[in-house]
């Protein structure tokens, strides 16, 4: 580790302890050289790779999951904090399924989600996500989200 005071590279820890809900190492560290104090975060960093439907790949990114749902909820009521568990549920199932995971799949996971959460958001979201091209297109959706709810209800 170089010291961001003077460069040297002789370094040594001082502390060691978890941090951000066990998720992050913090470590405070002296340079033997120009004995200065400074505090370093390790984290682990995120291997999760999306194939998108053009064959190209990403990171993950639970900021992405929440921007699109944000914009399928947007004039929606909803609860504080609900699309950002959503995008943790999403981000937990990708771990569990990683280290690659297709967008489609988030996707469908994302519908589920949503069809539980807002109709309209769900059609909203399904409108991109299946790329609905005319309006029989969502009402198809719209009679296979009746039909569910009807079998639900019995």
């Amino acid at each position: 580790m170089l010291c961001p005071y003077c460069g040297a590279d002789d370094t040594r820890v001082v502390d060691s302890r978890p941090a951000e809900g066990g998720s992050t190492i913090r470590r405070r560290r002296e340079c033997e050289s120009c004995e200065n104090r400074f505090t370093t975060y390790e984290r682990r960093e995120h291997a999760l790779v999306v194939r998108k439907r053009d064959g190209s790949a990403e990171p993950f990114s639970p900021a992405k999951v929440v921007s699109g749902v944000s914009r399928a909820m947007a004039g929606r009521d909803v609860v504080p904090g609900t699309l950002e568990g959503l995008a943790g549920a999403i981000e937990a199932f990708a771990e569990e399924h990683g280290p690659e995971v297709s967008s489609a799949e988030i996707g469908r996971r994302v519908l589920d989600a949503l069809r539980d959460l807002d109709e309209v958001a769900y059609l909203r979201f399904a409108s991109v996500h299946k790329e609905f091209e005319a309006a029989g297109d969502f009402e198809r959706e719209v009679a296979a989200l009746e039909d569910r709810t009807e079998a639900s209800a019995e």
